[in-house]
């Protein structure tokens, strides 16, 4: 950190003296004419007086502000001494009016705006372009100093933000390029438009322009106050005030890819307050009502603090995203907060079981192996029903080993049967992958016995294993079946079936939790994999065991586009891919597995498909 604020320091001096030094050895110090120096002092207080009032402009409230359109018209007419009086006096102004920013912002601001006038000045020479003469020959040397003025501001702002908030290169830029763009372009584009008045009217047309840009900027904020306010009642729940639960999912998605990329901690709440519809029927949905805006308020005050994000997630349920936060702070605060409710009173409370108000609670913390936010919140939400189980009035951390973990992973045992049955699908399209599919299955469920995992991994990883390539239902028979490598469009067709699955089993909510091993075992432990290119531990634990699984068994049975290879080999290959196609920490248990293995292991089935029991 102390680094980084060096550079920037270092930074910031660099540009500072190199705009100094650019001032002093272009500037003409010769005293100006009255002429001159009432076009400077005029197109100066023009700069002030719209810095003053930009435009607005929606969703995010980006400022469109005029005077780099009145800098460049200014060079275009009256050419680099004149134009750097104009900067000079409106810095001076500039600093004096904003004594509260910080002294070295001012200096910064200066110099970059003196290197950005000078350079589009002197690429408007080299290009042809002519000083004080509105001509559409021009229209070529306008148009490559504007993209030079606009290019040398993204660049020193762009790498003040890299080396001021360390952040990637290409991330900084493209933020700045996609915000700054459209709006910056229209402003450099007026330039042109002001050039044009002032040509014809001088004064008179700067201040026609002028008042143009005022009222501009009056109706955009009456604009963006009202898109303001719309987009609040969109994103925000009628009766709490709280986010909705739409909004909150979409923060969320924001929120966990933040805290992935930066590995900061990042945990979500579930809570559901204890005997909601007991108070209802005591008192009616009114005062009910009134029960939910007042505990929505309560949460707020106490998020707010911490900067945690408070939303409405339904009903009587209540979400908080609690950004760089462990489950163990988190339970701390929930705690807390629990407390806090306990002791406030609310308007008949005293007839609910606990004599009081209480909630109960469930916490996921999120983890570089989650898949998405639906999981994420799926876990909060065993947890909260976990707390519910045990006498409410509990906060719950998420134990993926705990008791309510494998109860609920029981009702993914009933889908083994009907999964059994659409998987019977390929016996008349494709034998080989309904092969493939059970010798899958039947290894996954030998080494989940080996390895340390919760029954509900267990069986999450089973049931996974036996459909993982049911996508496979979409690609053409001729592929499935051809003899020889596939051609590169093939190849293409073939990777799908990986999308194809996912798709076929989100239909079915029971099965949602396999849709990471479905979509993702052929992710590679180095990244070179497919659908999305993951990298290490950013896949999900089950979908790197069932890739070393998978690839075992497509290694070792004939298929039609690649050659078999004895256990022996295969085994050498899982070895020699450990830590680049595979996770290391379950090739070598798995590998012990299998040379437990002998020839007597192996039976033939009724279906004629040779498996090991």
């Amino acid at each position: 950190m102390q680094f980084s604020k060096t550079i920037t320091n270092k930074y910031l001096f660099l540009v500072s003296v190199l705009g100094f030094l650019t001032f002093i050895a272009l500037y003409d110090f010769n005293i100006h004419s009255n002429i001159e120096w009432v076009i400077i002092i005029a197109l100066a207080g023009a700069i002030l007086l719209l810095n003053h009032y930009p435009i607005l402009l929606p969703p995010k409230g980006n400022s469109l502000s005029m005077d780099s359109s009145i800098f460049l018209a200014s060079l275009f007419l009256y050419g680099l001494d004149i134009t750097l009086a104009v900067l000079l006096i409106n810095s001076i102004l500039f600093a004096v009016t904003q004594r509260k920013i910080v002294w070295w912002k001012h200096i910064f601001n200066f110099s970059s705006y003196i290197l950005m006038i000078v350079s589009s000045y002197y690429v408007f020479n080299l290009t042809g372009g002519t000083i004080g003469s509105i001509d559409i020959n021009n229209f070529i040397p306008y148009l490559i100093s504007l993209i030079t003025y606009f290019a040398m501001n993204v660049i020193f702002v762009g790498l003040f933000f890299i080396l001021a908030a360390a952040e990637s290169f290409e991330s900084v830029f493209k933020e700045l390029i996609k915000e700054a763009l459209s709006p910056y372009m229209s402003t450099l584009m007026l330039s042109l438009v002001l050039v044009i008045l002032m040509k014809a009217e001088r004064l008179f047309g700067l201040f026609l322009f002028t008042c143009i840009a005022f009222l501009l900027s009056l109706a955009f904020k009456q604009h963006f106050h009202l898109f303001k306010e719309i987009y609040e009642k969109a994103n925000k729940d009628f009766l709490t005030g709280l986010n909705n639960h739409g909004y909150f999912k979409e923060i969320l998605e924001k929120e966990v890819t933040a805290a992935k990329e930066n590995d900061q901690p990042l945990c979500v709440v579930l809570l559901d307050i204890d005997d909601f519809k007991k108070y209802n029927d005591l008192y009616g949905h009114i005062q009910g009502d009134h029960l939910l805006q007042e505990f929505g308020s309560l949460i707020k005050t106490a998020a707010e603090p911490e900067n945690f994000i408070v939303a409405r997630y339904g009903g009587e349920e209540f979400s908080i995203i609690m950004p760089n936060t462990t489950r163990q702070k988190a339970h701390l605060f929930m705690n807390e907060l629990r407390k806090k409710t306990n002791d406030t009173y609310y308007k008949g409370v005293e007839r609910l079981p606990y004599g009081c108000l209480s909630f109960s609670a469930g916490i996921a913390e999120c983890e570089k192996e989650t898949y998405n936010t639906s999981e994420l919140l799926n876990k909060a939400d065993q947890a909260m029903y976990a707390a519910k189980d045990q006498g409410k009035n509990l906060v719950q951390i998420y134990n993926q080993y705990s008791e309510y973990s494998a109860q609920r992973s029981l009702s993914l045992e009933k889908e083994l049967e009907e999964a059994e049955q659409q998987l019977r699908i390929f016996l008349s399209k494709d034998v080989y992958t309904y092969r493939h599919s059970k010798r899958v299955y039947q290894y996954a469920l030998d080494f989940s016995r080996l390895l340390s995992l919760s029954d509900y991994e267990r069986k999450t990883l089973i049931l996974g294993a036996l459909i993982h390539d049911i996508g496979k239902i979409e690609i053409p028979r001729d592929i499935l079946n051809k003899k020889g490598k596939l051609e590169p469009h093939e190849w293409e067709m073939m990777k799908k079936h990986v999308t194809w699955g996912k798709e076929i089993i989100s239909t079915n909510k029971k099965l949602e939790d396999l849709i990471p091993l479905v979509e993702l075992h052929h992710e590679r432990f180095d990244g070179n994999g497919y659908p999305y290119g993951l990298k290490g531990k950013s896949i999900p634990k089950l979908a790197r065991i069932l890739c070393v699984i998978d690839s075992f068994d497509a290694m070792t049975t004939e298929r039609p586009y690649q050659k078999t290879k004895t256990f022996k080999e295969a085994i050498v290959e899982l070895r020699d891919c450990s830590g680049k196609q595979f996770d290391p920490q379950f090739v070598e248990p798995f590998i012990a597995m299998i040379n437990q293995l002998d020839d007597t292991n192996f039976i033939l089935e009724d279906d004629g498909m040779v498996v090991y029991s």
